[in-house]
């Protein structure tokens, strides 16, 4: 199997719902995610160029839709109706609703069984793992 990898990053707040600690208070990340994209079992595993698929394409699809949703923006627990209650106050602030706590785990879940799939419709390419750096010494990854 051949795969790339492409590296974005995001500027976003969180907290975890009814965290027992520290990350209860909402607060915020320079978050750094790993894709890693392979061709669909279908197609050839490489493109006339000899690519799973250009580099910049990720970016593009995926990074519009941080940059569109996630970036400098505030992922929410669509049950956290206290943090939402407060951030609805503030005029135009960008909310990320997710069904599930926005825990580096989860986002890296959501990343690849939501986002991803949505954003690469239509090519032959798959995400199938994610890697999500909350800080540069704690990270979560999700595979398939």
């Amino acid at each position: 199997m051949i795969t790339c990898t492409r590296q974005l990053e995001f500027d976003a707040g969180h907290r975890v719902h009814r965290h027992e600690s520290k990350c209860r208070n909402a607060h915020g990340h320079r978050y750094r995610i790993l894709l890693e994209a392979v061709a669909d079992e279908t197609a050839n595993p490489l493109d006339p160029l000899g690519r799973v698929i250009d580099f910049s394409a990720l970016k593009d699809r995926v990074g519009t839709y941080i940059d569109t949703y996630l970036d400098h923006g505030f992922l929410c627990f669509s049950e956290d109706d206290e943090i939402l209650e407060a951030l609805q106050k503030i005029a135009g602030q960008k909310i990320y609703l997710m069904p599930y706590n926005p825990t580096a785990e989860n986002i890296a879940h959501h990343f690849l069984h939501v986002i991803c799939p949505e954003v690469l419709k239509g090519t032959v390419v798959n995400i199938t793992k994610v890697t999500v750096f909350e800080t540069p010494n704690c990270f979560a990854v999700a595979t398939l």
